[in-house]
C-alpha cells in the first residue's frame, strides 16, 4: 500500500517544521563532502604527495558517483521508501568519510569519495518529502529555498571551518567532522521523518538501470581519460576514450529498447521527448560546468597563490571568498524560493543566470588583480548563483516531474548536478593547463574564467526552452 506524509491541518506545522530539521541536516551533511573541502585541495595536494590534477579527479570521481546513483536511487525510494534509503544513503556516506579519513594515499582517497558518492541525490530525495507534507505552493517554495541554498555551502561556515581546520590539524580532521555529521543526520532522519512509499508494489526496472549507469559512466570515464590528452597527446588513451564514447551510446541505445518494453519502466519514453526534462537537465549541466570548479576550486587556489594570486592562507581565504558567498546564499535562498511561485520558476532561474554572468564577468576582468573586488565578484556570484539559479535549478526538477513517476526527473536533475560538477573539475582545470604554456599565469586564470562565462551563457539559452511548471505557481 502506498504510504503518503500529508499532515493533518492542526499539526502539518509542527510536523513539517521536525521533517525539516531533519532534512536540513542531512543536506547539510551532504554539502559538507563538497564545499568544506575547497579550501583543503591545496593542502591534500602536498600531504598525499601529489599534483593539483589528480586531486581536482579525486573531486570529479566523487560527482561522477554521485551523478550515477543520483540516477536511480529517487525511483527506487519512491518503491521502497524514500525515509529508508535517505538513511542508508547517510550511513555510506559516513563510512566513505573514515575511508578518506585514514587514507594512506591518493588512491584510497578515491575510494573514500567515491563511495561518499552514494549520498548524490540527497537534496532531490529531501524535497521529495519535503513536497509531500507541504501543499502551499508558497510554504513548499520558501522551504525549498532554505533546504536547497545549502547547496551553496552551509552559511558559509563549512568553508570557514575547512580552512581553520586544514590550517591546524591537515585535511584529515575534514573528513572526521564529515563522519560525525553523517551519523546525526542518519539518526534525525531516522527518529524525525515519516515514511512515504508512492510507487509501494511496484517492480524497479533494474535492466533499465544498468543500461543507464553503463551509458552515463562510459561518456564520464572517458572524459576523463580525455582530459589526460591536455598538453600529451596519447594515442593509446584517445583510443580508450573513442571506445568508451562508443559504450555510452550503445548502453543509452539499449537502455532506450528496454525502456520501451518495460512492463514497468524506470523512465517512459515520452516523458524523455519532452522539454520538460531535457531543457531543465541540459541547463543544469551547463550551468554546473560553468560556474562550479570556479568557485570551488579556481578562484580559492588563485587566492592562495603567491603569484600572481593574493597570497593567502586558507583559513582567511575561506573567511573572505567561500563564507560570503555561502552566507549570501544561504539568506537569499528562502526570498528567491518563496518569490518562485509567484514571479515563476523560469523568471527567477533566469535573473540568477544574469546575475551570475555578471558576477563572473567581475571575477574576470577586475577580481584576478584586486582582491577587495574578488570579493566583491563571489559575493555577487552568492547572491545570483547559489541564492537564486541554484535554488530554481532543484525546484524545478521537483515540480516539472511527472505525478506517475515523482522519483525520475529529480533523480535525472540530482544527477544533471553531479554530472555537471564532476564536468566542471574535468573542463575548466583542463582549460587552465592548456594555457598555461601562454607563460602567463594570470591569462590562464582570466581564459578559465570566461569559458565558464561562456558556458553559463550557453546554459541562459537554454533555459528559455524549460516550460512554465503552472501547477505550482500563483501567477496572477
Amino acid at each position: 500500500m502506498s504510504v503518503q506524509t500529508t499532515p493533518s491541518t492542526g499539526t502539518s506545522v509542527t510536523r513539517t517544521g521536525a521533517l525539516t530539521v531533519a532534512l536540513l541536516a542531512a543536506c547539510v551533511a551532504f554539502q559538507l563532502n563538497a564545499s568544506m573541502l575547497s579550501p583543503a585541495l591545496v593542502s591534500m595536494q602536498r600531504e598525499l604527495h601529489t599534483d593539483q590534477a589528480v586531486i581536482d579527479l579525486s573531486q570529479t570521481w566523487f560527482f561522477t558517483a554521485a551523478a550515477l546513483f543520483s540516477l536511480f536511487l529517487p525511483r527506487l525510494s519512491d518503491i521502497v521508501g524514500r525515509k529508508r534509503i535517505l538513511v542508508g544513503m547517510m550511513v555510506l556516506m559516513a563510512a566513505g568519510s573514515v575511508i578518506a579519513a585514514v587514507a594512506p594515499n591518493v588512491s584510497w582517497l578515491f575510494v573514500g569519495r567515491i563511495i561518499q558518492g552514494v549520498s548524490g541525490p540527497t537534496v532531490p530525495l529531501c524535497l521529495l518529502m519535503l513536497r509531500s507534507a507541504t501543499q502551499d505552493p508558497r510554504r513548499y517554495g520558501a522551504l525549498l529555498g532554505v533546504i536547497t541554498a545549502v547547496n551553496g555551502g552551509v552559511a558559509g561556515i563549512d568553508s570557514f571551518i575547512g580552512g581553520y581546520f586544514t590550517e591546524h590539524f591537515g585535511f584529515r580532521s575534514l573528513f572526521w567532522i564529515m563522519t560525525v555529521l553523517a551519523v546525526v543526520a542518519a539518526v534525525l532522519v531516522s527518529a524525525m521523518a515519516p515514511e512515504s512509499r508512492p510507487a509501494a508494489g511496484t517492480s524497479m526496472d533494474w535492466a533499465g538501470v544498468f543500461c543507464i549507469v553503463v551509458a552515463v559512466g562510459a561518456v564520464l570515464v572517458a572524459l576523463n581519460q580525455a582530459a589526460g590528452l591536455v598538453g600529451a597527446f596519447d594515442g593509446g588513451t584517445l583510443l580508450v576514450s573513442v571506445l568508451l564514447v562508443a559504450l555510452g551510446v550503445a548502453a543509452f541505445a539499449g537502455f532506450w529498447a528496454v525502456e520501451k518494453r518495460a512492463a514497468q519502466p524506470m523512465v517512459e519514453i515520452v516523458h524523455l521527448r519532452q522539454r520538460a526534462t531535457w531543457a531543465p537537465l541540459l541547463t543544469t549541466v551547463m550551468t554546473m560546468t560553468g560556474i562550479f570548479a570556479v568557485i570551488n576550486g579556481i578562484v580559492p587556489a588563485y587566492v592562495q597563490a603567491a603569484a600572481p594570486g593574493f597570497a593567502v592562507g586558507p583559513t582567511e581565504m575561506s573567511l573572505i571568498i567561500l563564507t560570503p558567498y555561502a552566507l549570501l546564499g544561504w539568506v537569499v535562498g528562502p526570498f528567491s524560493g518563496r518569490l518562485a511561485p509567484v514571479l515563476g520558476y523560469g523568471n527567477m532561474l533566469r535573473i540568477g543566470l544574469i546575475g551570475s554572468l555578471v558576477a563572473l564577468a567581475v571575477i574576470a576582468f577586475l577580481g584576478l588583480s584586486s582582491l577587495p573586488v574578488m570579493v566583491v565578484g563571489t559575493a555577487l556570484l552568492g547572491i545570483a548563483y547559489a541564492g537564486t539559479a541554484n535554488i530554481m535549478l532543484n525546484g524545478l526538477g521537483i515540480v516539472l516531474s511527472p505525478k506517475a513517476n515523482p522519483g525520475f526527473l529529480p533523480g535525472m536533475n540530482a544527477g544533471a548536478f553531479n554530472l555537471g560538477a564532476g564536468l566542471s573539475f574535468l573542463v575548466l582545470p583542463a582549460v587552465r593547463q592548456a594555457t598555461e604554456s601562454l607563460g602567463d599565469t594570470r591569462t590562464s586564470y582570466l581564459i578559465v574564467v570566461l569559458a565558464g562565462f561562456v558556458v553559463t551563457l550557453a546554459a541562459l539559452a537554454v533555459s528559455f526552452l524549460i516550460p512554465r511548471p503552472a501547477e505550482a505557481e500563483t501567477l496572477r
